[in-house]
């Protein structure tokens, strides 16, 4: 959750005015949409459910101990970008800004393609030195207290989102497909990416409903139980699978050999392993996940 506050894309979403309106004014889409796609997002779903160890109380108090230190942070950096702002053409770096979006969405989607795509602090600091205007800088002592108000926010949103999940978590874990929400995640990032750019030809907040869209179809309550049901239902009794101890087999057949009994058995055990599935990215061997 800390990374866009490292890397420099949450800074580089405040310059190009994503938390805000034309008139100054914090956007509650803007802040929505920042807190749930930048700082939590699908990697952070993925961390709570498949990895923080801990009772929910303990889960929480580490979230609320980071939201402490995460929601100061961010505000600085508000206060900061807005000098940093004097320094560039807004024009030119608003471009960026979507472009290192859109990267995010590219790695969160398929770990293949993010080995092609530079990270983001490359991004953004090519954005830095080719939108450069060291003429038009000014030292902002006071800055807006409606763009620092946007920050926290943000932040807050993304502490909240996190909350949530790890409250959550006995009822989501299992019961959603991380796979499907973190593809789903990826194209809200890009909505998003589109968004900034300019090049959405609508007000309304797309990404959001991407959100929403892939956070409802990615939730699927008693999918372990019931496949667990039809394996037990298909499943031949212990008597019939079980061959006899002295190798007799029914009607006249030829002897059961034991050992190959025990093949089929360590065949269906690998094959068992092999059918896990795993929160890493599509087409990755190991089960666990570069954003983990």
């Amino acid at each position: 959750m800390g990374l866009p506050l490292i890397d420099g894309i949450f800074p580089a979403l405040i310059i190009a005015g994503a938390l805000t309106t034309t008139t100054g004014d914090p956007s509650v889409t803007g802040i929505l949409q920042t807190g749930l796609l930048i700082f939590g997002g699908s990697a952070t779903v993925a961390v709570i459910l498949a990895e923080m160890d801990g009772t929910r109380r303990e889960q929480l108090t580490s979230i609320l101990l980071l939201g402490v230190l995460l929601i100061p942070v961010a505000v600085a950096e508000a206060a900061v970008a807005e000098t940093i702002e004097t320094l560039l053409n807004f024009e030119l770096f608003h471009r960026f800004a979507g472009l290192v979006i859109l990267a995010v969405a590219a790695k969160t989607a398929s770990s293949k393609v993010g080995e092609y795509l530079p990270s983001p602090s490359i991004i953004i600091g090519l954005g830095l030195v080719a939108s450069l205007e060291p003429s038009g800088f000014e030292l902002i002592v006071n800055p807006n207290p409606m763009r620092l108000l946007s920050a926290g926010a943000a932040a807050g949103t993304g502490v909240g989102f996190a909350g949530a999940v790890a409250l959550f978590a006995p009822q989501l874990r299992g019961n959603v497909d991380i796979d499907l929400f973190r593809f789903g995640s990826s194209v809200a990032l890009g909505m998003l990416a589109l968004e900034v750019l300019g090049l959405m030809p609508t007000q309304a907040p797309v990404a959001l409903g991407v959100l929403g869209v892939t956070a409802l179809f990615s939730f699927d309550p008693g999918s372990d139980g019931a496949d667990l049901d039809e394996f037990v239902d298909d499943a031949p009794s212990p008597e019939s699978a079980t061959p006899n101890a002295n190798g007799a087999v029914a009607d006249g057949g030829d002897d059961a050999d034991p050992t190959d009994y025990d093949a089929l058995v360590d065949d269906a055990d690998e094959t068992d392993d092999d059918s896990e599935p795993g929160y890493g990215y599509p087409g990755e061997e190991e089960s666990r996940a570069p954003w983990l």
